[in-house]
């Protein structure tokens, strides 16, 4: 008994030290779901709260002045836990750690332990304050596990971790831990019997947001809630927080439990988490439309190209007729506008054949204002912003223009009542991979800003998809961004919409820096025009058997002399048997042997011989022979003569 009453009068001594007017020791004895309780330095039990009496089973006349490791299994015990414990908690500032302990009954009970060293102002050792938690109930059922650890955290980690003071009820600090003093920044000197309204934003007290959370404690026992808090500097920082009531044993209200963490640095990881997986769910889904739409155009291109030639020839052939030509004409204009259509799907799935070279973008812009200017209107204003100095970028400069001038049409539209547009660049530098992924390089941002209506989320999400319009029934095609988004990513760079409701728009191009311009390109030998050449034998090579047919024909009606092939070994076997052959025109697209693998079969057997690639749009993987000149999908006669008076001349 003298050991118990002495370790008593200890317990008390010590507890009057730290709570002063007795509040600390009312936040303690309300707390039900902790093991709150003091050791010695030698690890006897010297207070215990309700919380622990709960756990362990034993009331605070039992356990008072025996040693803490009676709690442990045996196996901890022997190997000497209880005391590393101790020993890490004096020597590191805390000990923390989960494992099996036990009840007074022998069972035994999954718990969260911390302990903490207590030391007195001189940095004496004084003892331990031990909290545990019972986490059995973990093991059983997930989700409960969460709420109890996330209440347990934040009380544990309390001393360093954790804002955790007190609140009289009308909202006035009246206690202040070590926690607080670190997130919020203010001394306990300075804040107890303040308002605690001060940690929050004016936006917020001035919504009654403090009060509306102590009605909430008051009425319903708990409050919680995410926001911004604000320390002493004026700083402000993302806050967890949690207000529990804290009642006497009549119920009366006492004050609040008040705990803050601060979890800025969680919500904006979480926050650029979210942001990348959005970024790859949109990327997954516009390369899976970009692979579909690109085939369906490819197979379009091939149909395309024997209507437009099939029409060239028959109009040729018939008499002079000027309903029959009308009506050819129709019909080529409408297959024209099929062919820039899938021009356009093309440009979306990056497969469209670019002709990448240096371009100055002010000098570009500059000799398209005037047809800018007559495309948007006397209401729709133009402005250019260009630095005095801008690197060239690698681009080409058609599908440049033609992408600029989609970006100015959608922002004319987007201001009915007229408004500015202002087309400006500016070169940045990408450090690593961006978020948007640019490789590491130089680029120069293009952009188009409108002052029109803008676009909400939803609008903004699917902008660049395919066929996708907001103008209604016959006012577009809904590929003007998408040709700009695949153009850009092909050529290197990147498209990036901004844009909200009723604030406009702005879209970048973002294109890679040109390196040093090579040697003055050597003069193009064929110009525009009918050049003419020798009647040739020429071998076409093709695995659509109209498409064949089509270029047979032209090429016959040229004056030259054909050879059919519908694969690269009939192809291989024709030009072993004909050795006059002068010339030959091959799809790339073919199964089995491509044309670029029938071109390096032909090299190695007829080297010198011309060979021209035929293809629907740019599929050459990287590193294929570059040096084959290509003749573009669908072409008509006047391309195909071009060609192949190149062919002959190189």
């Amino acid at each position: 008994m003298i050991a118990e009453d002495t370790a008593l009068k200890s317990a008390n001594r010590f507890d009057a030290s730290l709570t002063q007017d007795g509040r600390y020791r009312l936040l303690i004895e309300a707390v039900t779901d902790y093991a709150i309780y003091m050791l010695d330095p030698d690890g006897r039990v010297t207070s215990w709260n309700p919380g622990a009496q709960r756990f362990k089973g034993y009331t605070a006349s039992e356990i008072i002045g025996r040693h803490f490791s009676e709690f442990y299994v045996e196996e901890d015990r022997k190997s000497g836990l209880p005391a590393r414990a101790l020993a890490t908690s004096a020597r590191e500032g805390k000990f923390e750690s989960e494992g099996w302990r036990i009840r007074k009954d022998g069972s035994r009970f999954w718990a969260h332990v911390v302990i903490d060293p207590i030391r007195s102002p001189d940095g004496q050792l004084v003892g331990f304050a031990k909290i545990t938690r019972d986490l059995t109930e973990r093991r059983a059922a997930e989700q409960r596990l969460k709420q109890n650890e996330e209440q347990f955290r934040l009380l544990v980690q309390g001393v360093t971790d954790y804002a955790l003071y007190m609140l009289d009820p009308q909202g006035r600090v009246n206690s202040w831990n070590l926690g607080a003093e670190r997130i919020k920044q203010y001394r306990a000197d300075e804040i107890i019997g303040q308002h605690f309204s001060k940690f929050y934003t004016e936006n917020d007290r001035q919504k009654g947001d403090p009060q509306n959370a102590l009605d909430t404690a008051r009425r319903e026992g708990r409050f919680e809630k995410e926001g911004w808090r604000v320390r002493k500097d004026g700083t402000q920082f993302w806050a967890s927080v949690i207000i529990d009531a804290i009642r006497d044993e009549t119920g009366v209200l006492i004050g609040f439990a008040k705990i803050t963490r601060d979890i800025t640095e969680r919500r904006e990881t979480q926050k650029a988490l979210d942001q990348t997986r959005e970024a790859l769910a949109h990327s997954q889904k516009m390369d899976a439309i970009g692979q579909l739409t690109g085939g369906i155009a490819h197979d379009f291109n091939n149909l395309l190209m024997v209507i437009l030639g099939s029409l060239e020839l028959v109009g040729r052939r018939l008499p002079d007729d000027e309903r029959i030509a009308t009506l050819i004409s129709n019909a080529t204009q409408a297959a024209q506008r099929g062919a820039a259509l899938t021009q356009r799907m093309l440009a979306f799935a990056r497969r469209q054949d670019l002709d990448l070279r240096p371009v100055d973008v002010p000098d570009l812009v500059g000799g398209m204002t005037d047809l800018l200017q007559r495309s948007l209107g006397p209401s729709v204003s133009i402005e250019t912003h260009f630095p005095p100095k801008l690197n060239f970028v690698h681009a080409d400069a058609n599908q440049l223009e033609m992408a600029l001038l989609n970006l100015a049409v959608n922002a004319r539209d987007a201001m009915p009542g007229g408004g500015n547009i202002v087309i400006a660049a500016r070169e940045e530098t990408v450090k690593g991979r961006s978020q948007g992924r640019l490789k590491a390089g130089r680029y120069v941002c293009l952009s188009v800003k409108d002052t029109g209506e803008g676009m909400d989320r939803a609008t903004l999400r699917r902008a660049m998809e395919p066929f996708f319009t907001t103008k209604g029934v016959g006012r577009g095609t809904g590929l003007g961004l998408s040709m700009v988004h695949g153009m850009t990513e092909q050529s290197g760079g990147r498209f990036v919409l901004n844009s909200q409701k009723g604030e406009g728009t702005t879209a970048e191009i973002w294109l890679p820096v040109a390196k040093a311009a090579k040697a003055a390109e050597r003069e193009r030998t064929i110009r525009d025009g009918a050049p003419h050449t020798r009647p040739l034998v020429v071998l076409a090579v093709d695995d659509d058997g109209l498409v064949l047919m089509n270029t047979t024909v032209m090429l016959q009606d040229m004056g030259h002399t054909v050879f059919e092939a519908t694969s690269g070994n009939q192809a291989l076997d024709i030009l072993r048997r004909e050795q006059s052959v002068d010339l030959v025109i091959t799809d790339h697209a073919m199964p089995k042997m491509t044309g670029v693998q029938l071109a390096a079969a032909i090299k190695a057997e007829r080297p010198g011989l011309p060979i021209i690639l035929a293809t629907g749009y740019a599929e050459l993987p990287a590193g294929e022979d570059a040096e084959l000149p290509k003749l573009g999908k669908p072409f008509g006669q006047q391309e195909l003569m071009q060609a192949v008076a190149a062919a002959m001349v190189n």
